[in-house]
């Protein structure tokens, strides 16, 4: 009696079934998807995914475990070298199964078995995280936006009106401005002039001064004639 058996034997003996099952996880590991029943693929998931695990850790004694399972070399290095990598951050669920439909001949129902982090079109896009806001927040974030509109566009607009008067002084400034400096060009030697005639005349008092000062010896020298004749 089967009492407790509860797994797929899938019509065949221990022996048979393994070799099976070992064949077809080899050629998932280097092929990355195959087409099988979907019995085949739902058992050959459960077979497969403890490897996958024990390759994460690529030691002496999980190599032997995973060999004496599999029974291929090649399938065991790709696996302990590439696939392990590929899926050494997942925590579980490394296979997906997608039906396909029914087989003509026999009506089977028909599956691909696929490694997921071999298939990119089925990889779903992180989502940003979103924040609630609350009324409140939302009124005032658009009056906020309506004075900085407010604020750019007003001193675009006051430059714009006031450069045509700006410009206008800017143009009769060098007109009234020539005569003047003409003007100041003539008054500058007739103002010198004078200057130069007065210099002479303030140094001539200056070499005066000792003749008056000679004056009264010369009477002290006449008075002391006089007296030396009395």
């Amino acid at each position: 009696m089967r009492h407790g058996k509860k797994f797929n034997h899938l019509g065949r003996k221990k022996g048979h079934r393994a070799s099976m099952l070992a064949n077809m996880a080899c050629s998932l590991i280097e092929h990355k998807r195959i087409n099988t029943t979907l019995a085949k693929a739902k058992a050959l998931k459960q077979f497969i995914e403890p490897i996958i695990t024990k390759s994460k850790s690529d030691t002496t004694h999980n190599r032997r475990i995973v060999f004496s399972r599999i029974k291929q070399k090649a399938a065991l290095a790709e696996l302990f070298r590439n696939v392990s990598a590929k899926v050494g951050d997942r925590p579980g669920g490394y296979t997906r199964i997608i039906r396909l439909g029914n087989r003509l001949g026999d009506n089977a129902e028909m599956a691909m078995i696929e490694l997921v982090d071999y298939n990119d079109s089925y990889v779903p896009k992180k989502k940003k995280p979103s924040t609630r806001r609350s009324r409140r927040g939302s009124k005032k974030s658009d009056d906020q936006v309506k004075d900085q509109v407010e604020e750019v566009v007003t001193p675009i607009e006051a430059p714009a009106e006031e450069a045509p008067a700006e410009e206008a002084p800017a143009e009769e400034a060098p007109v009234e401005e020539a005569p003047a400096e003409e003007a100041s060009a003539e008054e500058a030697p007739v103002e010198e002039a004078p200057v130069e005639e007065e210099a002479p005349a303030e140094e001539a008092p200056v070499e005066e001064a000792p003749a008056e000062e000679e004056s009264p010896a010369k009477d002290d020298k006449k008075e002391d004639k006089k007296n030396a004749k009395k």
